[in-house]
């Protein structure tokens, strides 16, 4: 990607191999538009930014990465409202009579950390 120079054309396989995503597929090929780099696939012919139609093609790839990415960003909003008063993760294992029980195993000092967890069923 370094070695491109204005007026090369960068040649794929296949589109999906240049980038992980959609968008991220856009982002490279504005990227070497902007340094006068084209791109070409071969097997799929209708991605060729070297073309009036290719370019076309390509914006509307980048309209529909536009459109998921705000997609995304209001169903994570969405879904952030909906949870928040929510506590995550799972329940703990510890409730407040074995942790009472525990504390008292503690403070008569027979006991090693190690057996008090082993009785309550936790990890030290």
């Amino acid at each position: 990607m370094d070695d491109l120079r204005p007026g090369d054309t960068l040649i794929i396989w296949k589109i999906d191999r240049l980038g992980r995503s959609l968008l991220d597929l856009v982002d490279i090929v504005t990227v070497l538009e902007q340094r006068g780099v084209g791109v070409k696939s071969l097997t799929n012919g209708v991605v060729d930014t070297t073309t009036a139609h290719g370019k076309v093609v390509f914006g509307m790839f980048a309209l529909m990465a536009e459109d998921e990415a705000a997609l995304i960003k209001e169903r994570t909003v969405a879904d952030l409202s909906a949870a928040r008063g929510r506590a995550g993760g799972r329940k703990p294992k510890m409730t407040p009579a074995l942790i009472n029980e525990a504390q008292q195993m503690y403070d008569s000092r027979p006991f090693t950390v190690a057996e008090i967890a082993t009785s309550c069923v936790v990890t030290r």
